[in-house]
């Protein structure tokens, strides 16, 4: 099963965010779909994890709202699924059977909202307005690292070695020694380093080689 977006509105725009909906009611399904297409957002419909398992997804932010009680795979149990899969899409569940500790495991789990039906339309939207969000950062930010990945991998490994070094806090003499050079070819390999990367000041050359979780005597391997 292949479904296409219910809202066809923002299709030309790639990154135009996308509601999966996993609920083995029809009118809950239709209910909602109703709601979020009446605010402009698309929307993937299934009776079951299943369904969305087998669906070819797209590649933009999004969030699942998921119902608990489902046939086959429960909503938890698909949720701790989604997880060792390493599938970070952020999920709010829904229940008409909601108790405290089942809440609790949710939201341990990483869930963004646990809503009890029947809820409040706002609640809904408020809670996957915040989670399409942090679907949004979180993209922005592999995004970003894929692109620092890619920016390292030019480096030579000299220059790698030099990277971690220099932004572990060492001067260019106590870089020259440990690497038995002299300190006007670590200023060159330096100065190669911040073009490379792009770095503009020491500064952002820091912040890169913490998000890239280097370091000294250790430079990461493209």
């Amino acid at each position: 099963m292949n479904p296409q977006p219910r809202s066809l509105a923002n299709a030309r725009l790639p990154e135009a965010p996308i509601v999966l909906v996993v609920d083995d009611d029809a009118a809950v399904r239709a209910a909602l779909d109703d709601l979020f297409q009446s605010v402009g957002l698309q929307t993937l419909l299934f009776a079951s994890a299943q369904e969305l398992l087998e669906c070819k997804l797209p590649d933009r932010p999004s969030c699942l709202v998921l119902d608990i009680r489902l046939p086959g795979l429960s909503g938890l149990e698909f949720q701790t699924q989604l997880a060792k899969g390493n599938v970070h899409t952020p999920i709010i569940l829904i229940t008409g059977h909601g108790d405290i500790p089942m809440t609790v495991r949710a939201m341990k789990a990483g869930a963004v909202d646990f809503l009890t039906k029947p809820f409040r339309d706002q609640d809904m939207l408020d809670a996957v307005a915040q989670a399409i969000e942090r679907d949004r950062k979180r993209r922005e930010q592999e995004l970003a690292v894929a692109d620092l990945r890619r920016l390292y991998a030019l480096l030579t490994p000299r220059e790698r070695e030099v990277m971690a070094l220099v932004t572990a806090g060492l001067m260019n003499k106590q870089v020259a020694a440990k690497m038995d050079l002299r300190e006007i070819t670590v200023k060159i390999h330096r100065g190669r380093v911040m073009r490379k990367m792009g770095a503009r000041t020491l500064a952002d050359l820091v912040r890169m080689a913490e998000t890239l979780h280097l370091q000294p005597g250790k430079a990461m391997q493209s």
